[in-house]
């Protein structure tokens, strides 16, 4: 396990080898350590803005990463034009490093704090949206009901989390909260998440009765968000459940 002290020694490394390199016009703390909210479990997260083209300044701070940091692996998220390359290191601890055109480099969300060089004005990154995720777990439950009367318990175990999902990303819209990879969930008001409970499956034969239990509570979701819709899609979402 990494330490606080190890993780703040090697993003400083990390800045320092972005000062040093020309190709680097800018680089920016990214995550929680950019409103100063790390914990003892948080990764490292850095954005560099890059002159050029850039594939050769990721494949230098890739071989660095193995060589002199431990890195045993490494993933790829691409957004945009922006490669958001991860690695894995021996410690445990993950390095989010983005690679960004500089004309595109700038904040998107707030956890963007500028270390040197210029951040363009970009716009926020707007959260999910309520139509989208409703729609997307309807779907989910058509599938949830198939699931079980098939008897395909593991199946019928995942549609009913997808629905479980798009419901509390519904709720965390409705608060204000974060509504992605479930960043807001434990920011919820306890009334709001704690019926969520009985949604969860301690064995598959649990399956109807959760996805009863989903349902009504995604039900509840559509009525904050759309009442009409919710007129609708109600009497056929409990008829399936």
């Amino acid at each position: 396990m990494f330490t606080p002290e190890e993780r703040t020694l090697l993003r400083d490394a990390l800045v320092d080898a972005a000062r040093s390199d020309a190709r680097v016009a800018g680089a920016a703390l990214t995550g929680s350590a950019a409103l100063g909210a790390e914990d003892a479990w948080s990764d490292i997260d850095l954005a560099f803005a890059v002159d050029g083209d850039p594939e050769p300044v990721l494949a230098d701070f890739t071989t660095r990463m193995y060589r002199e940091h431990a890195a045993v692996h490494h993933l790829d998220v691409v957004f945009e034009r922006t490669v958001f390359r991860v690695f894995l290191l021996a410690n445990t601890l993950q390095v989010d490093l983005a690679f960004w055109p500089a004309a595109d480099f700038g904040a998107t969300t707030p956890k963007f704090r500028l270390l040197f060089g210029t951040a363009q004005d970009r716009p926020a990154t707007p959260p999910p949206d309520a139509r989208r995720l409703i729609d997307l777990a309807w779907l989910h439950a058509l599938h949830a009901r198939s699931s079980i009367e098939r008897g395909r318990g593991w199946q019928a175990e995942y549609m009913i989390g997808r629905v479980r999902e798009y419901a509390l990303a519904l709720a965390c819209l409705r608060h204000g909260v974060p509504a992605v990879e479930g960043r807001g969930l434990d920011r919820l008001p306890a009334d709001v998440a704690k019926p969520f409970e009985a949604t969860l499956i301690g064995e598959l034969r649990d399956a109807p009765r959760a996805f009863h239990a989903v349902t009504e509570l995604f039900i509840g979701e559509i009525e904050h968000a759309d009442t009409e819709l919710a007129q609708r899609l109600a009497p056929l979402l409990r008829e399936i459940s």
